[in-house]
């Protein structure tokens, strides 16, 4: 049987603690919003990710696949969608939960015209039952911050115009917002990187990513210990039936 993981939590914890009083204490007053929240791990995702990207997506309900993708995505369209995502070219982000199921995302898709090579698209979807939360909001600003420095001037964002809560986040932002029927496009104007929006996104990263491991720690030893309880029961049950008569 394997042993549980040997790192000590505590020291994951105190490590990370450290990482978060850094980057609060940075910098960041451009950039900051009028009001202060808690901090939120958004980790970017990899290839790797693509099952626990198709269970979120496919976990959405029929209206937030409206809103999400323009049109009504059957279970058969968001695989070709999942299967199709580009790690290599775009960023897409993630907040997960303790059981390390994703909760949010993000898509961040770059340009593949070179004559707009300095422009993105925004798309984001969050489970429903972890809506009013921020998280939208929080994947907006991270992939501001990650675009700006790649060197993105201009974000666009299309959606319904029906999708009140994208909309209302880009002009919360400061985009402008063009409306054509049943459809709205979002424009926003990206200031260039600096230094401050370099060494936050970076330490933001690296925060996200220790978030992900201490919970993945967690998530191994709740493994074993459920490992260990089924041992123990099954040891437990063979005595009884061993003495009886």
């Amino acid at each position: 049987m394997n042993s549980p993981p040997s790192t000590p939590p505590g020291y994951w914890r105190q490590l990370w603690r450290q990482w978060v009083a850094f980057v609060v204490n940075l910098g960041t007053a451009e950039a900051a919003p009028k009001k202060q929240m808690g901090w939120i791990p958004i980790r970017s995702l990899s290839p790797r990710h693509k099952p626990r990207i198709l269970r979120h997506l496919l976990s959405l309900e029929n209206q937030d696949r409206y809103l999400r993708f323009g049109y009504p995505a059957t279970d058969e369209q968001i695989g070709p969608y999942v299967a199709g995502l580009n790690f290599d070219r775009d960023e897409i982000f993630g907040v997960f939960n303790r059981r390390l199921e994703l909760v949010a995302m993000a898509h961040l898709a770059f340009s593949v015209d070179p004559k707009w090579a300095t422009c993105a698209e925004f798309g984001v979807s969050v489970a429903s039952h972890h809506r009013g939360k921020g998280l939208g909001v929080r994947l907006f600003n991270h992939a501001v911050m990650h675009a700006r420095n790649q060197g993105v001037s201009m974000l666009f964002i299309h959606a319904l115009s029906e999708n009140v809560a994208m909309l209302k986040i880009a002009r919360h932002a400061g985009a402008k917002v063009e409306r054509d029927g049943s459809e709205s496009e979002a424009y926003l104007t990206l200031p260039e990187a600096t230094l401050d929006s370099q060494l936050s996104g970076l330490m933001q990263d690296q925060m996200a990513e220790l978030d992900y491991q201490l919970k993945n720690q967690a998530h191994q030893f709740r493994e074993w210990l459920a490992t260990v309880q089924e041992i123990r029961k099954g040891v437990r049950e063979a005595r009884h039936t061993a003495h009886k008569p």
